[in-house]
């Protein structure tokens, strides 16, 4: 980017401070008391991508993949499989929405790249896209673990939406091993 496009800058960090506001909607919907922001999620995921030991994958295209696969939402909202949006009409506002954020950004080179990656993310065929929607998962029943403890609730279908669809072995043990923490806090429970 020039010099000249601060302006195009500005507008779309302004965008992306949506981010940090905007509650994700599961958690809003489930009555958690102080629910994680988009910007929360994103962030977390990309610190998990730091933390995938797997020479094959492009670590650095995973990092910056998690940290942009849910920017559209910025302008169209956290879309729960729960709010009577199909996934055709929810993609095309995504991808509406990912429209307004390049042409903001004026198709500059990191516009292209943003995309680039998020449609990616959205494509889901390379081994990065892959983990990237693994660490989705994962960081979601991370977070709704943290949220049992913590609101003294049950997440069951939180849990229960992501059973057997892990792809990449190391964020596969990272979910089982969230899954024995969380069996027991209820064995606990019932003592």
């Amino acid at each position: 980017m020039s010099a000249n496009s601060a302006s195009s800058v500005i507008d779309f960090l302004s965008i992306v401070e949506r981010l940090k506001r905007t509650k994700r909607t599961g958690w809003v919907n489930s009555g958690i008391k102080a629910p994680e922001s988009i910007a929360d999620h994103m962030h977390r995921m990309g610190i998990m991508a730091m933390l995938v030991d797997d020479r094959t994958l492009d670590q650095a295209k995973c990092v910056k993949m998690a940290i942009v696969h849910d920017l559209a939402e910025a302008l169209v909202g956290d879309i729960t499989p729960f709010d009577g949006v199909s996934k055709e009409k929810k993609r095309a506002l995504e991808h509406s929405g990912m429209q307004q954020i390049i042409e903001t950004l004026g198709h500059s080179a990191q516009a292209k790249e943003i995309q680039a990656l998020w449609l990616e993310y959205e494509d889901d065929l390379t081994a990065e896209a892959h983990l990237v929607h693994d660490l989705d998962k994962c960081e979601m029943i991370q977070q709704a673990l943290e949220y049992e403890q913590s609101d003294n609730t049950q997440l069951d279908s939180f849990f229960e939406s992501t059973r057997g669809i892990f792809r990449h072995p190391q964020v596969q043990a990272w979910v089982d091993e969230i899954y024995r923490r969380r069996q027991l806090i209820i064995d606990q429970k019932k003592d």
